[in-house]
């Protein structure tokens, strides 16, 4: 069976930080690049950073740029987000996603999905 897991989430206070995993199953990520989406309540899905399969490529949407670090490790199978300075408007459902293309944020063209963890940002 072919799935991604995401997994780390949870409730933080605002100025804290946390790290989001992507571990995969049923299929090695090598060739793939790997993106990190999030959906905010009353929002749209929308993405927040991707690597390349050879950690090339990285790319941070402004929102979040000099606050989280994408890296991914190949041997185990996983991708994570380090989220720092966690603030209230980082609360949102986080996903992650695999495409056989480049390294981009546009949902469009990612093959296969998480179910998503929960990221909440409250005091």
């Amino acid at each position: 069976q072919v799935q991604l897991v995401e997994s780390g989430g949870g409730l933080v206070q605002p100025g804290g930080s946390l790290r989001l995993s992507c571990a995969a199953s049923g299929f090695t990520l090598d060739h793939f690049a790997i993106g990190w989406f999030r959906q905010a309540p009353g929002k749209g899905r929308e993405g927040v950073s991707c690597i390349s399969s050879s950690e090339s490529s990285r790319y941070y949407v402004d929102s979040v740029k000099g606050r989280f670090t994408i890296s991914r490790d190949n041997a185990k199978n996983t991708v994570y987000l380090q989220m720092n300075n966690l603030n209230a408007e980082d609360t949102a459902v986080y996903y992650c996603a695999a495409n056989a293309g480049l390294c981009t944020v546009m949902p469009t063209g990612y093959d296969y999905w998480g179910q998503g963890t929960q990221v909440t940002v409250s005091s």
